[in-house]
């Protein structure tokens, strides 16, 4: 089992910056592939980024969104800039033992509880 906890979450005005954390214990997540999602209100949830030795990220976060990972923290980061009133969220961290499919929520194992990201106009 994997537990995960999402912080750095906040109120930032557009244009601004935050850096999420995910914190996983447990197990080491090295072998992981690790995945950051979002549901905005009233949305389904959606693919953010992920890291798995190689990055992918959503068309609407590419430039502006980094995702990066310690292994020896077993932490994962996602460095968000440049930040837009439509970013405005709960982000999750997840992590996926099989490794397929990052963008694919199905493809993740274990989920975080989010934490709220909300982007000011």
């Amino acid at each position: 089992q994997v537990q995960l906890v999402e912080s750095g979450g906040g109120l930032v005005q557009a244009g601004g910056s935050l850096r999420l954390s995910c914190a996983a214990s447990g197990r080491t997540i090295s072998n992981y592939l690790m995945g950051w999602f979002r549901q905005a209100p009233g949305k389904e949830r959606e693919f953010v980024a992920a890291s798995g030795g190689i990055t992918y990220y959503a068309d609407s976060v590419k430039g502006r969104f980094t995702i990066s990972r310690d292994n020896a923290k077993n932490t994962v980061y996602l460095q968000m800039n440049s930040l837009k009133p439509e970013d405005t969220a709960v982000y999750y961290c997840a992590a996926s033992v099989l490794r397929v499919r990052p963008s694919a929520q199905g493809s993740y194992d274990y989920w975080g509880q989010g934490t709220q990201v909300t982007v000011s106009s």
